[in-house]
């Protein structure tokens, strides 16, 4: 064990050795935030002006070529180039983002308006930065999609990974504590409640390169603590999954699953039996 008065020289050497050509993560995390805010200007904090929008686009361009420099080296193509491809990819993103708050507004009785999806939704958060991070991810950048998936996880509880494969009209309701792993696949009008896992079934190193994650097919309904693990695990179309369930194994389309559990209710006033607490 070193010594106190050794330990800053051992830190530098251990930093000198890892692999520098990454993204800033501060850059990362502002980059995401001034794009959603693009996106959404009702987020910013400025006025909502033609001008101002394109002068915003411009600087995120620049800035996103900024973040990418580090990683000249690991890139397949130009920097230039991802960012073409990219920003070229904005407004499918915008598309497929609105038809996901219509889904808040169209399910969740508590949603007034669009803009309050927009504004005070983790559950929209969360699905915005991934539609975005899955795009970096698809053009092979590294580091970046999952620096920007991880500050929204930090930002709403919701853990998606950039790979998983996500359809239109998806929602995600209370968010904290859902988890989608990588190699996820979810079609079309899905709905998540809080603390749903979307996981692997086997945790292996080897299993790398493998699909580990279920797939659920279109207009599902998963509701809260559900989990669902393994990569051929397929839950059919237009399936409920209750609360709490524990499924490892695919289900037909059109099914209803939940966990069957007994709830007593009783007169705290009549006792037929002693009551004992064990603390």
């Amino acid at each position: 064990m070193k010594s106190i008065e050794e330990f800053p020289e051992y830190l530098f050497k251990q930093t000198q050795a890892c692999d520098h050509e990454v993204p800033q993560q501060a850059g990362a995390r502002r980059f995401i935030d001034d794009l959603v805010s693009f996106l959404f200007p009702i987020r910013a904090d400025e006025e909502c002006v033609l001008p101002q929008i394109r002068l915003n686009l411009l600087q995120l361009q620049i800035d996103f070529q900024k973040l990418l420099r580090p990683l000249k080296r690991k890139l397949a193509e130009p920097i230039g180039t991802l960012s073409d491809q990219f920003f070229d990819r904005i407004p499918s993103i915008y598309a497929s983002l609105m038809k996901d708050a219509k889904s808040f507004l169209d399910f969740d009785p508590a949603a007034r308006s669009i803009e309050s999806v927009i504004l005070y939704y983790p559950g929209f958060y969360g699905i915005t930065v991934y539609r975005l991070a899955n795009v970096l991810y698809s053009l092979g950048i590294p580091f970046l999609p999952r620096m920007v998936s991880e500050y929204a996880h930090a930002q709403t509880g919701i853990d998606i990974h950039p790979g998983a494969t996500i359809g239109d009209n998806f929602l995600i309701d209370h968010g904290t504590g859902v988890v989608i792993g990588e190699t996820a696949i979810i079609g079309r009008d899905v709905k998540i409640y809080q603390g749903v896992t979307l996981g692997a079934l086997f945790v292996k190193k080897e299993l790398a390169n493998t699909k580990r994650h279920p797939t659920i097919e279109d207009n599902v309904v998963i509701y809260g603590g559900s989990t669902i693990l393994g990569g051929q695990t397929v839950v059919g179309h237009d399936s409920t999954i209750g609360g709490n369930v524990w499924l490892t194994k695919s289900v037909p389309s059109n099914s209803i699953v939940y966990h069957d559990s007994t709830t007593i209710v009783k007169d705290s006033k009549r006792r037929d039996e002693p009551l004992d607490f064990v603390i």
